[in-house]
């Protein structure tokens, strides 16, 4: 073969592979955060392995208008991580509301009761870092022991260095985070959600390839 049609074929080859300051009792954050068509909301799954370094690392929230892929960061909070994956695979997630949504701030969920009282009834000890929670920040929500980290937790509309420190960062959104933006916003202050949205499901990405 030519040198002009090996380039070709490698072109074609090329082509194809294309193809949430203060805290409450509850457990909150306060503050005081090859004919397919592709629906274009949801990512293929090849890009979404494209964005993440670790697939078994990472967690696909099933919004109303989208996917949300969450890279975890099991270097930083590896017991927070193993046990979120832990829950996710259980389908604790599926269906829970995000009870708790202050514009400009975080969204938060992860209540079994929509009510900001409940967990999964294990706590998890403080994995506390220099991370910053910037916008798409995922942290999980405690009251004030520091200890108390359950299953709630909250994803940063906008940069909240004010949590810098005091909450567990435990990933951060790499795609989807304008599917969190349209997350139905609570009152004013309280943030509390009337009728408010939820997660279809939550899975490991591992497992949906």
């Amino acid at each position: 073969m030519s040198r002009l049609g090996t380039l070709a074929l490698v072109c074609l080859l090329a082509v194809a592979a294309c193809g949430e300051e203060t805290t409450s009792q509850n457990g909150e954050v306060r503050a005081e955060k090859t004919d397919t068509v592709v629906d274009a909301r949801t990512p293929s799954n090849q890009e979404t392995v494209m964005a993440v370094s670790d697939p078994e690392n990472a967690i696909v929230i099933e919004l109303k208008d989208g996917n949300v892929i969450i890279e975890l960061a099991p270097d930083l909070a590896p017991n927070h991580v193993s046990r979120i994956k832990e829950l996710a695979r259980e389908g604790f997630y599926d269906g829970i509301v995000f009870h708790r949504v202050i514009d400009g701030f975080m969204a938060q969920t992860g209540d079994p009761t929509g009510t900001g009282t409940s967990g999964s009834g294990q706590n998890l000890n403080a994995e506390f870092t220099d991370a910053p929670f910037d916008r798409g920040t995922l942290g999980m929500a405690r009251s004030s022991n520091p200890n108390s980290a359950d299953s709630q937790f909250f994803i940063c509309l906008e940069p909240a260095p004010h949590l810098n420190g005091q909450y567990t960062v435990l990933g951060q959104v790499v795609e989807g985070m304008e599917f969190v933006d349209m997350i139905k916003k609570g009152a004013p202050g309280s943030g509390q959600v009337t009728d408010p949205d939820k997660m279809i499901s939550m899975k490991v990405l591992a497992d949906t390839l």
